[in-house]
């Protein structure tokens, strides 16, 4: 879904560290688009009955295909274009966790 992108090629371009989740640092248009590419190829690997990675890897990249042409002709901004958030979610949730426990006292 990200034009060819690996894994590791995103979180490089997002600046990531070393095994920080890429989904913890997508804002919600971003997350968005990935948990469809997701559940679409879920679904589709079940309805398929697909039963070898190959079949899996190229199911998964035909969807995204599919996802990305839909967010283009929506004139959506493509996921490799959209902003990394500043804070992570593993971030934000333990800012929260503090605040809790602040106004606890």
């Amino acid at each position: 879904m990200y034009n060819g992108e690996t894994a590791d090629d995103i979180a490089k371009r997002k600046g990531l560290r070393y095994r920080e989740d890429i989904l913890d640092n997508m804002g919600s248009e971003e997350l968005a688009a990935n948990l469809f590419r997701i559940t679409q190829t879920e679904a589709r690997l079940k309805r398929d009955k697909v039963d070898t990675e190959n079949k899996a890897c190229d199911t998964h990249n035909k969807i995204g295909k599919i996802v990305r042409k839909a967010i283009k002709e929506a004139g959506g901004t493509m996921p490799e274009d959209l902003p990394t958030p500043k804070k992570s979610l593993k971030e934000l949730e333990k800012e929260s966790k503090k605040g809790l426990k602040k106004n606890e006292i």
